[in-house]
This record gives structure tokens, sequence and C-alpha cells, in this order.
């Protein structure tokens, strides 16, 4: 068992967690706007869906994985594609990161967590992001496939429920010093390209 792998793993995994995205940008408007604690019930949602995309990944690619080395090359390319594609996504887009919409609609913290459940499950991008992203860190020669995944699972959802609370608890701090410093959307933006790239390049020259 390869501990290195792991403690990689996490690392790029926390990077990605406080790197601006989709969800974590989610959990800091609901946190500005209907407070701290419906920004924690949106985290809930959202790190339970990792549950059911690991869960997918587990038992329905550990086989091919295991059987086929041809089609686990062809799944790190289209992965290493995939994030490099994330990578110029994020240089298209705006340096800003607009904290100051009051257009979210406040619900019950149930809604919160139910919307947040199914806007992880129900996202392709994020079961496509979960095959790019874990075969890459598979750490033992002696554990099954499914088991490792599980366990990089777990990993991820930990690490990302840390900072993703901790990002709904210091929100309106994060918001007021975004709002203040003109240069933290270009220096958070070109953070994200590097970290996608770097795990693309980390991907494809990964072996089984």
């Amino acid at each position: 068992m390869n501990f290195e792998i792991l403690v990689g793993f996490m690392m790029a995994t926390a990077v990605l967690a406080i790197s601006p995205g989709p969800d974590n940008i989610y959990v800091l408007m609901q946190s500005i706007v209907n407070g701290k604690k419906y920004g924690l019930a949106t985290v809930a949602g959202l790190i339970s869906g990792c549950l059911v995309h690991t869960t997918l990944l587990a038992f329905g690619v550990s086989a091919i994985i295991k059987q086929h080395d041809s089609l686990f090359f062809i799944i790190k390319l289209f992965g290493a594609c995939y994030l490099f594609y994330l990578a110029y996504q994020v240089y298209k887009n705006s340096d800003a990161i607009d904290l100051n919409d009051k257009s979210v609609p406040e619900k019950s913290l149930f809604q919160l967590f139910k919307q947040g459940f199914f806007m992880n499950v129900l996202n392709p991008k994020v079961a496509i992001f979960f095959l790019a992203f874990f075969p890459g860190f598979l750490f033992s020669d002696t554990l099954s496939t499914a088991i490792q995944f599980y366990v990089l699972g777990l990993l991820f959802m930990f690490v990302s429920a840390i900072l993703f609370c901790l990002i709904a608890i210091l929100a309106s701090a994060i918001a007021e010093y975004v709002k203040r410093n003109s240069k933290t959307g270009y220096i958070l933006k070109w953070m994200q390209i590097y970290v996608f790239i770097a795990i693309g390049v980390y991907i494809l020259l990964s072996d089984k």
C-alpha cells in the first residue's frame, strides 16, 4: 500500500475543493444570503452525492479496469483530456466571481440538503470527473480496485466536507476579502488552471 499516493490524493482534493467552482460558490452564496447553517446543509447534500458516484465507479468501472489494460489507458487518456478541457474552460471565463447576487431563494435546511444531493448526483460532469480523477491514484497491489475506489471516495468526501464547511462558516469574511481585492479572482482563476493541468498530466503518466 502506497501511503504517499493517498497523501498526494488528499492534497489534490484539498486544492480542488478550495478552487472556485459551481459547488463551493453555491455553498458560499447560501451562507452569505441565508446564513451558515443553510450553507452547511448544502454541503451535507453535495458530499452525500459523492457516495453515489463512488459506488457507481467502484462497481461499474473497477472490473473493466482490472481486466482490460487497454481500456484503462483509454479512460486515463479521456480523463486527462477532460481535465485539460476544464482548464481551458476556466481560462476562457471571466476573472470575476460575483458574490453580490441576491437571487438565491431561501429554502428549508432539508430542501437545501436535497437540492445539494441531487445537484451532485444528477450532474454527469461529477461522474466523469470521478472517472478521470480516481484511477490515477490507485494505491495498492493487494486490495481490490473497488475497495480502493471506496477509500479514495471517502477521503475525497472527508477532505471536501471539511473545506466546504470552512467556506460556509467563513463565508462572510471570504466574500468581503474577494470584494476588496481586485487581484483575488485572477489568482484563484490561474490556481485552478494549474491544478487541472497538473492532475491531468499526473493521470496521463500514471501506471495501473
